[in-house]
């Protein structure tokens, strides 16, 4: 006979479609009461010259903390203040130029209720995210987004579990609002994430990881073939770049020239490096994002790239490894 334990193991994909199910079908509810209450949202929200200072209690206020990081990196300023330490000191964090969106489940929340005349007295617009239009928080509010559900996803009917979906994606779809009518573009997005991928590939550009100095492979077109090999061999970027002593650059040579170099009829121990290189090759500027060095190398099927400077002259070297490496690719 199973046990209890097994048979609700045996019925967790069961019991997390549900809970998926009841948490879709709230969403769905809400999307369909979007009204003109969102529209004012948004209006004040745009009318804001401060910040938008998100508050909220326990499950809520976790949901406002995520709103709030969500406004805030997607070009709408936003904080949050947690409503206890309002009363006791924080609310100080806020000024008159600022609005305020309150979430409560209930629209009773004590801790909000309580800060509601300072924020009264602050001249500041209200906005909130409840469960019921009816509340003190709610009917207190410029306007108020209904976010009620017709059961919680706990069996119990207790724990906030559709409710805080809910009130996170209205959150999301205020977020999401304001960065389309503010023109939020994704250089936008990357200078609010500078650590992240997207950051990286937007931001970095070529002069941020090019190998510079006694780094860059350089010889001079004079230079035997030996002595490019070894210059090559030593620096590791699988090329060297063919340079005068002004830096002018000449050509390049590769571990692909190399190869082609040896199906040739050639005197290895008198060829100079300007005997085996085709003038030219493909060159890039130091201010240029590295995204588009990687559309180059991919764009002419090359490992490397030449950096210089608007004379053609050498300041720099990177290849497909530096950019992986700085997270570009």
């Amino acid at each position: 006979m199973k046990t209890t334990e097994t048979r609700s193991i045996t019925n967790a994909i069961t019991l997390a479609r549900r809970v998926i199910g009841i948490e879709a079908s709230a969403l769905s509810a809400i999307s369909k009461r979007i009204d003109q209450n969102f529209t004012r949202a948004i209006e004040i929200c745009l009318a804001c010259k401060g910040r938008i200072v998100v508050t909220g209690m326990g499950k809520s206020g976790h949901v406002g903390s995520k709103i709030a990081a969500t406004l805030a990196s997607t070009g709408t300023p936003a904080f949050f203040v947690h409503p206890g330490e309002a009363s006791h000191g924080d609310i100080g964090m806020i000024t008159a130029a600022d609005t305020v969106l309150a979430i409560s489940y209930s629209g009773e929340t004590a801790e909000i209720i309580t800060i509601l005349p300072l924020i009264k007295r602050l001249g500041l617009g209200l906005l909130t995210i409840t469960g019921n239009p009816n509340s003190t928080l709610a009917k207190s509010a410029t306007a108020n987004i209904n976010a009620r559900v017709d059961e919680e996803a706990c069996p119990l009917n207790l724990a906030p579990t559709a409710s805080t979906t809910a009130m996170l994606a209205i959150g999301d779809a205020l977020a999401v609002a304001l960065l389309e009518i503010r023109g939020f573009t994704a250089e936008d997005f990357a200078r609010s994430h500078p650590g992240g991928s997207l950051g990286k590939r937007l931001l970095l550009t070529v002069g941020d990881i090019m190998r510079t100095g006694s780094d860059i492979p350089v010889v001079r077109p004079d230079a035997l073939f030996r002595d490019g090999l070894v210059e090559m061999t030593g620096k590791g970027l699988g090329m060297t770049a063919i340079a005068e002593e002004s830096g002018f650059v000449i050509g390049i040579y590769t571990d692909g020239d190399l190869r082609r170099t040896l199906d040739r009829d050639v005197d290895f121990q008198t060829a100079t490096m300007r005997d085996l290189i085709k003038p030219g090759c493909k060159t890039i500027k130091a201010d240029v994002l590295a995204v588009e060095a990687v559309s180059m190398l991919e764009r002419f099927k090359i490992t490397a790239l030449l950096v210089v400077d608007d004379k053609n002259k050498l300041i720099g070297a990177i290849n497909i490894h530096d950019l992986l490496r700085a997270g570009v690719m």
